[in-house]
């Protein structure tokens, strides 16, 4: 799963936004669940870095801002599976 959150800007155009769900428009926790409850073995990947903190390299492809998106999808992991854990 290539997992990235949005910004909508009208019909057909849209940016990307970091992977916070407060950055865009989709809900990344549910994305996140809805993953986990159906496709747990699968691969998941955080989406195309921003190039952040004066990084240089090619456009989409930095380094820092995956590493926080992949941080992130792992910190919505490890809550949902401790959530769903605690309830059985």
């Amino acid at each position: 799963m290539h997992v990235r959150n949005v910004k909508y800007l009208g019909y057909h155009h849209f940016r990307e936004a970091a992977h916070l769900s407060c950055t865009g428009d989709l809900d990344l926790y549910e994305i996140v669940k809805a993953i986990y409850d159906t496709c747990p073995d699968t691969y998941i990947r955080p989406d195309h870095g921003r190039m952040i903190w004066d990084e240089q390299g090619r456009p989409g492809y930095g380094l820092y801002d995956r590493a926080l998106g992949a941080a992130y999808i792992n910190g919505l992991w490890e809550a949902i599976d401790k959530d769903r854990k605690a309830a059985k």
